[in-house]
């Protein structure tokens, strides 16, 4: 699973990445700073199931506090996009083409409307922000579709080929399937027998309906502690009432996250507040940390990074925990719930097998319930946080 981060020059971008993932990234006031697609790890919070089972589990990735599961996905932060990127202009190629094995995209937008629309320090407006941005990505699909629309349609219509199957090949690349394009047709109630008939807005909407269900966007508003951004806040939220908008500071968050690994103070991502090491600070630090907690923590309830990978993946991209677990709880090594898997929703007890390996797919008998200790079978719906123990012949 992958989390594309994407917004304008200088929203912000890099210093979210770091913040959820505290790879080492330049950050720079200065747009375009970015220029390859950086790559890293952050995490999602489950409740964690060892506590149910009187047991401390041991992950083989992420990690786990007894109370909550850390479990990693992947986040990829890329160049800065400017209006007409959808035809090259700025880093616009080499923006979309990083971005094709994206599952969601998180929208980093400058809520304090401190940068102009090409990053630089100046007046910026936040609602012109996401509907550039939208704008740019729906016309990358567009485009795609745009230059093989008339033969190919022509040829669908002539040959008799399915429709959803021509146009998922198209935008293979994407991660577009054929359920995917048929959900748009439905919804759109397009005529996919007869598409040469379709009008050029039909051909927009159905590739705009493509992109939203293909690459589904939350916004994270940025810089919230910053002086204008909650009125600001608002106003996007009247303007956007369909997409999902949650308040953060990044800022906020490296910092605390940074000063966490030195021990200057106890803190876990997501949380409400932190503990001060008072022997480890001295006084400027300490009334740094207090301005964070008294700007972000104490107004917000957290920095809201973390809410925003939380609500990626399982609020938009709607996915399930589900843990590998046998009867032992353990794998041959010893270790306790070593692993955590992110599942598509409705998935069953098969899906999950084969999630796991084809062979155990393959050869697929039952699967245990760790908390009923009852057997279920191969079409058994599973549910979030489900511990599963899958036997085979």
């Amino acid at each position: 699973m992958l989390l594309g981060l994407v917004g304008k020059p200088s929203s912000g971008k890099s210093t979210f990445f770091k913040a959820a993932t505290m790879a080492d990234v330049l950050i720079a006031s200065y747009p375009f700073a970015t220029i390859e697609p950086n790559h890293g790890m952050g995490y999602v919070r489950v409740d964690a199931l060892c506590k149910e089972l009187n047991v401390r589990c041991s992950p083989r990735t992420g990690f786990c506090t007894g109370v909550t599961r850390f479990v990693p996905v992947e986040l990829m932060d890329v160049a800065g996009l400017v209006e007409g990127a959808s035809t090259g202009k700025g880093l616009g190629n080499k923006f979309l083409d990083s971005l094709r094995q994206a599952d969601m995209f998180i929208q980093i937008v400058d809520i304090s409307g401190t940068t102009d629309a090409e990053g630089k320090e100046g007046v910026g407006d936040p609602i012109k922000d996401v509907k550039m941005l939208e704008g740019e990505l729906d016309k990358w699909y567009q485009s795609i579709l745009e230059k093989v629309w008339a033969k190919l349609t022509r040829t669908i219509q002539s040959t008799k080929l399915n429709f959803a199957k021509e146009i998922a090949k198209q935008f293979s690349g994407l991660k577009v399937t054929e359920d995917d394009v048929r959900e748009v047709l439905i919804k759109l109630k397009l005529d996919p027998l007869t598409p040469t008939k379709w009008t050029n807005e039909e051909v927009a909407n159905f590739s705009r309906g493509l992109r939203h269900i293909t690459k589904p966007m939350l916004i994270a508003a940025n810089k919230i502690d910053k002086p204008g951004a909650l009125e600001n806040l608002e106003k996007l939220k009247e303007s956007f009432p369909d997409i999902l908008i949650i308040p953060c500071s990044s800022d906020a968050e490296l910092s605390l996250r940074s000063a966490a690994n030195t021990n200057l103070i106890e803190y876990i991502q997501g949380s409400a507040s932190f503990k001060i090491n008072e022997d480890k600070v001295n006084e400027k630090q300490k009334a740094a940390l207090m301005l964070i907690k008294e700007n972000v923590l104490d107004k917000l309830g957290s920095t809201g990074v973390q809410e925003v990978l939380d609500e990626s993946v399982f609020n938009l991209l709607k996915r399930i925990a589900i843990f590998p677990a046998g009867s032992k709880l353990a794998d041959s090594k010893g270790n306790i719930l070593p692993d955590c898997f992110l599942l598509k929703e409705n998935s069953t007890a098969l899906d999950f097998a084969y999630h796991l390996h084809t062979d155990i797919g393959d050869n697929f008998i039952k699967a245990i319930d760790v908390r009923t200790k009852q057997p279920v079978g191969k079409d058994h719906p599973l549910k979030h946080r489900d511990g599963i123990e899958i036997m085979t012949s």
